[in-house]
C-alpha cells in the first residue's frame, strides 16, 4: 500500500440533494450510455498505462487526513487519479492499495483485505477519509461499519455508488456483477439506515447508466451533480470539486474536535 493524499466532510456548503433526477427521454438516454461506455474504454485504456504511482502521493500536509482511494468493479485507482490529482494538489496525502486486482471480489471481503492493508501502516494521527468510486463506495461503508476506529477512518466520500444496488445485476451472469442485485444480502444491508450514513457523502449524477435508481443513501449527505454518467463524472470539474469539499469538511470536523480535545495532529 503506498501513501499519497487525504481529505474530509462535514461542515459544508453541501445540501441534501433530491433522492433522484428527472428521468431523461430515451434518445436522451442512449446518448449518455454511449458517451459514458466511450469513457470507460478511455478510462481502461489510461489505467492499462498508469501503473506507477505518482511519489508525490506521498507528500502533503500531515495536519490534514490521508485519503485512500477504493476504486469500482473491474476498475483500478487509475480511474480515480483526477480526483487524487487535485486532492494532492491541494495538499492531501494518498493511499493507495495494491493487490486488488480489478476489484472483483465480494465487498465484504474486499473490506477485509482493505483493513488488513490499512493496519500494516501506521494509523495517521488525522485519520483517513476514504474517496471511492462505484463499488469502492460500499467497501467503504463495510469498512466504517467494522474497522473505523482501528484504522482512524474519518467518513467516507462515495461517487455513483450503488447504495440501493442495480436492478441491471439480474441482466448478467458474472458474480462478480450480480452481486448488485437489490435483493443481495449484502446490499440491503449495506443500503439501510445507520448512524455510520451521518458520515458519508455521496456524489451522483442526473443519470448513471449503472445505477439507474440512484446513489441516494439515507442519511447521508446526498450530493447531485450537474452532469450525466457513470464514468463520464469521473473527468469533471464539478466532481474535483465536490470532493475536495467533502473531504476539507470531514478534515475541518476532525480539526475541530482534535483543537476541543487539546490534541497536537502531526
Amino acid at each position: 500500500m503506498d501513501e499519497e493524499s487525504v481529505a474530509d466532510a462535514d461542515d459544508v456548503a453541501l445540501a441534501d440533494a433530491p433522492p433522484v433526477a428527472e428521468r431523461p427521454g430515451a434518445l436522451r438516454i442512449a446518448g449518455i450510455v454511449a458517451v459514458d461506455w466511450i469513457h470507460s474504454v478511455v478510462w481502461h485504456t489510461r489505467a492499462f498505462f498508469s501503473g506507477r504511482i505518482p511519489r508525490e502521493y506521498g507528500r502533503g500536509d500531515t495536519s490534514r487526513p490521508v485519503v485512500v482511494l477504493i476504486p469500482g468493479v473491474y476498475e483500478t485507482w487509475a480511474f480515480l487519479k483526477p480526483v487524487a490529482d487535485h486532492l494532492n494538489a491541494a495538499g492531501y496525502r494518498i493511499r493507495i492499495a495494491r493487490g486488488l486486482g480489478y476489484n472483483r471480489k465480494p465487498i465484504r471481503d474486499t473490506a477485509a483485505r482493505f483493513a488488513r492493508a490499512l493496519g500494516r501502516l501506521p494509523k495517521p494521527n488525522a485519520g483517513c477519509v476514504i474517496v471511492a468510486h462505484s463499488k469502492g463506495g460500499l467497501v467503504g461503508k463495510e469498512l466504517l461499519l467494522t474497522d473505523r476506529e482501528r484504522l482512524g477512518l474519518l467518513g467516507v466520500v462515495a461517487i455513483c455508488s450503488p447504495f440501493s444496488g442495480s436492478v441491471l445485476a439480474k441482466y448478467v451472469v458474472d458474480p462478480s456483477l450480480r452481486a448488485f442485485l437489490p435483493t443481495d444480502e449484502t446490499i440491503v444491508a449495506l443500503g439501510a439506515p445507520h448512524d455510520v450514513n451521518a458520515d458519508i457523502v455521496s456524489i451522483y449524477s442526473t443519470f448513471d447508466p449503472h445505477v439507474p435508481s440512484s446513489s441516494v443513501l439515507p442519511g447521508a449527505t446526498n450530493v447531485l451533480l450537474p452532469v450525466p454518467g457513470h464514468f463520464v463524472i469521473l473527468s469533471t470539474k464539478e466532481l474535483r470539486e465536490a470532493v475536495e469539499l467533502a473531504v476539507d469538511g470531514f478534515a475541518e470536523r476532525r480539526r475541530l474536535r482534535a483543537d476541543s480535545d487539546g490534541e497536537v495532529t502531526r
